[in-house]
């Protein structure tokens, strides 16, 4: 077959995937690859069937292959057409494999006339079927029989699937006559898919028709319904397992909310239900709109550029957009930096807005279906009958006659109500939240087809500003609504500020949402705890929040928060500064403007002294309170921290970071209260003495009395209940007898692994157990010290999980817990364990220019170092070590780590207790632990970094 006919083939039941298929003759030649088959065959003593011949074969289609998929990719980092690339590898393939076919018949196993029952075609099934492939996607064949399999048949297949192999794909096939297809296709859903995207690449026409037509007869006729319930059920269940949210900052392009795949089902699901082979015919339906089409057909393009320049970038079969690959694929996507904003943060801001489209594409189609019936509406599933008569009954809506409930939600009751009264695109979201009503896909399509009426009159309309602020600050479920308003695409128009925001990442480990994700997540939060929903998780929140008396400023503090990301200045700076603009516009007055825009600058103040300050120094308290200076905004912020580190992602928020939070509440309320409290600090250490004593009480009262005693106040009043008791246990178990203890736990929704050792206490405890992590190569995300009275100390390290089995973390941790043992002992030396950890470098797309401060002014008693820099494997060892070579004694240590960010900071003083206030003395620390930061594992006494002189904190005279 020539290749002009292999481009523009037809399938005889399906004639729409005729347009699929591109001519590439520019890539790969046909012809010439089939003229030096037969050169090896007439060459070739067994005519063509010899191993020396299969090798030669083997060497030609390699090379064909080779430069084919090269010319490919030069041709799609030019025209960036994604979709065309998909189009062009799956012809290639296509050549490729009727080539190999052609030659097993013709010279390996020739046969001149095929009976009946040798017929077979090789048929692609799955993306393959659809005329579109990825780099390293997998190449699904059927091999398609009349009766069951000959010798014939058996061999082609065999001599086909090796070459393949040989060549590289990674083949799925199947072999099985029409009759096996048909009743396989009725139990099997996924079967029934992979069919229903068929494409003859090679062989007997008549029988991939008989397919076709049995196919439609006895397998899809009358089994819309089924189909359309099973694809949506299947794409709930994937949309779950990957987190839900189109907005994940490393998503999977394939299989992701918004990815490929809901493009893909979207088609299946059209495809079936009204017998189209192309999307231009469901426009010509009426289905979707010309601008939908455009729109799926830019989602459809742009997903497949991106998914083709991973593979080609990863040189595998990558559909995870890590943040490893984001720089490189938005470069050969041709994306700038603009101010504010990175090349890889403008491209991933499209790809999130492509995400969003390809939802609202979902949502269009689902309406159409649940009009004609295919669908059945939200909640009443399997009730067909019932739905239809529901459908015929309009409720009104108290106060208004532009809207009513149908099904339980929210719909339009004219074409015309968002242009007759343009404050309906605000009063419709305000009906919806006060009625509990979701929303119509039919008003979702009207609402985003009446965007161009959201313009400065509307926004400065008094009308619609309080009806937003009444679906902010929604008693029942203000999220839900507001996330509608941000996916009609409302919320970003009448706020212009948070549009700029909308699908916008940062390009951090830390955050795992986009900010306007994330911004929606805190509302929620908010919500949530005022419901009562988070008392167990947020005892002092939940007891706060129902004593505010300014909660309309503390929703929209929570909305602003983070609304100036993505502009080339400090965000809370710049955000207080748009809601001193925006804040009288939504209805609030002088005070509460006021109290937003603090709100805004300050929103990371106390999450930064909680985490980054020793709050147990009077210092750290008395400069807190001098930044919130009341008690009404001290419990505002202590809620609107709650609810944004909650909201930043899976596993942020912990136990640990709540009881500083609370203490550090606590220790701030009398001093902001002229000295009321609900209690003093020495009552709130006798009561945690006493709780703990209580759930010690079946040990004897003189070691109960004696185990109270080992520990210093902070311990109390900083650890967690349950864990001060998980604590005894193993401080028990150990006994005074036993000098050196460790235990390993695992929490695997926290995705984190904790380590505690008990051991005497010296001033390089902390770096030798951060030695031993480095030596196994984990990562500690957080740690504590706690110095007991008798000399000893309780370390609890906390590790990023490596491991999905607990088991495998487990038998990790026991493996840093030898290494602990080792290095304590004297058995081991650091240098030897973290040898071979010295490859581990930071991912190559993140870059931290490193910083030390040091301050006295933080604390009257210490120095205080504040480090920060890019996060690695070892690097607490390295900066703890460091910090005893330079004679320096960690009195505290507060480390924390935001994603590939590490801020680590630790109160100290010199051997004799005293700050360390020499110039030169604190050059020298400055200047040793940057260079230890851009050179793992430095020795201090051959860096040469400093003169003599500035080492030892002397001066020439």
């Amino acid at each position: 077959m020539s290749q002009q006919a292999v481009a523009n083939r037809v399938n005889p039941d399906d004639a729409g995937h005729a347009s699929q298929q591109i001519d590439v003759s520019g890539f790969i030649d046909a012809g010439g690859i089939t003229a030096r088959l037969t050169t090896i065959a007439e060459a070739d003593s067994a005519g063509g069937a010899s191993d020396d011949a299969r090798a030669k074969v083997l060497a030609l289609l390699r090379d064909a292959v080779r430069e084919a998929r090269s010319r490919v990719e030069e041709a799609f980092r030019e025209d960036r057409a994604g979709h065309d690339c998909a189009r062009r590898l799956a012809s290639i393939q296509d050549i490729l494999i009727e080539r190999i076919h052609d030659y097993a018949l013709n010279h390996v196993f020739p046969s001149s006339n095929l009976s009946s029952g040798e017929r077979m075609a090789i048929v692609a099934v799955g993306g393959y079927g659809r005329g579109t492939l990825a780099p390293g996607s997998d190449i699904d064949l059927l091999f398609l029989l009349p009766y069951k399999q000959t010798a014939l048949g058996e061999q082609v297949v065999e001599y086909l699937l090796y070459l393949l192999w040989d060549l590289g794909f990674k083949v799925g096939h199947a072999t099985r006559t029409v009759d096996e297809c048909i009743k396989l296709s009725r139990a099997d859903m996924t079967i029934r898919t992979a069919i229903l995207e068929r494409w003859l690449i090679v062989g007997d026409v008549s029988l991939f028709a008989e397919l076709g037509e049995r196919f439609q007869r006895e397998v899809v006729e009358g089994t819309s319904e089924e189909f359309i319930a099973a694809k949506l059920a299947e794409r709930s269940a994937r949309h779950a397992k990957l987190g839900n949210t189109r907005y994940l900052v490393e998503p999977n392009v394939k299989e992701g909310k918004g990815g490929l795949r809901d493009l893909n089902t979207l088609f299946w699901i059209a495809k079936y239900h009204y017998r189209v082979t192309t999307t231009e015919a469901l426009a010509e339906l009426g289905v979707i709109s010309r601008r939908e089409l455009k729109l799926f057909q830019k989602a459809e393009d742009f997903l497949w550029a991106v998914r083709c320049h991973l593979h080609f970038a990863a040189g595998k079969a990558e559909e995870r957009l890590s943040f490893d690959l984001q720089p490189e694929i938005a470069e050969r996507l041709g994306y700038n930096a603009h101010p504010g904003l990175k090349d890889v943060e403008r491209f991933m801001k499209h790809y999130f807005l492509i995400a969003k489209d390809v939802g609202d594409l979902t949502r269009i189609l689902c309406a159409a279906l649940e009009e004609q019936h295919a669908k059945p509406a939200p909640g009443i599933a399997g009730i067909r009958n019932l739905v239809r008569n529901l459908r015929g009954r309009a409720k009104k809506i108290p106060g208004t006659i532009d809207f009513h409930i149908d099904n339980n939600r929210i719909n339009v009751s004219s074409p015309t109500v968002f242009r007759d009264d343009p404050v309906n695109l605000i009063r419709v979201f305000r009906l919806a939240a006060s009625n509990n009503l979701e929303y119509h896909p039919d008003t979702l399509k009207l609402i985003r087809r009446s965007l161009r009426l959201i313009n400065g009159e509307l926004r400065d309309n008094r009308e619609a500003n309080s009806l937003f602020l009444d679906v902010l600050t929604d008693r029942n479920n203000p999220e839900f609504h507001l996330r509608r308003m941000n996916e009609a695409g409302v919320l970003g128009r009448f706020i212009p500020e948070f549009g700029k925001i909308v699908a916008m990442m940062q390009f951090s480990m830390y955050h795992h949402y986009t900010v306007d994700e994330h911004l929606l997540r805190t509302i929620d939060n908010l919500s949530r705890i005022e419901r009562g929903d988070l008392t167990i998780d947020h005892p002092m929140a939940s007891e706060l929040v129902g004593a505010i008396k300014d909660r309309r400023a503390l929703y929209v503090a929570l909305l602003l928060h983070d609304i100036a990301k993505g502009r080339p200045e400090d965000h809370s700076v710049a955000g207080a500064r748009i809601a001193r603009r925006l804040c009288p516009r939504l209805g609030l007055d002088e005070h509460e403007t006021e109290l937003v825009a603090w709100l805004v600058e300050d929103h990371l103040v106390m999450s930064m002294t909680a985490q980054q300050r020793d709050i147990n120094d009077r210092k750290t308290i008395l400069d807190f309170a001098e930044r919130v200076r009341t008690l009404e905004r001290l419990n505002l912020l202590m809620i609107l921290t709650v609810c944004d580190i909650r909201a930043v992602g899976p596993g942020v928020w912990n136990g640990w970071k709540g009881q500083l939070l609370r203490t550090l509440y606590l220790e701030t309320e009398p001093t902001l209260t002229g000295g009321f409290t609900r209690s003093t600090r020495a009552e709130r250490l006798g009561a945690s003495r006493e709780r703990l004593a209580e759930r010690l009480s079946d040990w004897s009262e003189a070691e109960r009395a004696a185990y109270l005693d080992l520990h210093y106040p902070n311990y109390f009043l900083t650890t967690p209940l349950d864990e001060q008791v998980r604590h005894a246990a193993f401080i028990r178990e150990a006994g005074a007898t036993e000098p050196l203890k460790t235990s390993v736990r695992t929490d695997s929704f926290q995705g984190i692994t904790e380590i505690m050792v008990l051991a005497p206490d010296h001033p390089r405890l902390l770096s030798i157990l951060a030695g031993a992590c480095a030596g196994a190569g984990a990562n500690i995300a957080d740690a504590q010290v706690f110095t007991m009275s008798d000399g000893r100390a309780l370390d609890v390290l906390v590790l990023n999980r490596e491991f999905a089995q607990d088991a495998d973390e487990l038998r990790r941790g026991e493996r840093i817990s030898g290494y602990i043992r080792s290095l304590l002992q004297g058995k081991d030396s650091r240098r030897k364990l973290i040898s071979g950890q010295k490859s581990k470098r930071p991912p190559a797309a993140f870059s931290i220019h490193p910083s030390v401060r040091v301050d006295n002014e933080l604390s009257n008693q210490f120095t205080v170092v504040e480090i920060e820099g890019l996060d690695r494997p070892g690097l607490l060892s390295d900066l703890t070590r460091a910090m005893a070579d330079l004679n320096l004694d960690i009195r505290s240590a507060h480390i924390s780590t935001y994603g590939e960010k590490a801020v680590d900071v630790f109160y100290v003083t010199d051997l004799l207790g005293t700050k360390v206030t020499s110039e030169s003395r604190t050059e020298r620390i400055v200047a040793w632990l940057t260079h230890v930061f851009e050179n793992p594992g430095s020795e201090p006494m051959t860096a040469g970094i400093l003169s003599a002189e500035k080492a030892y904190g002397l001066s020439r005279s």
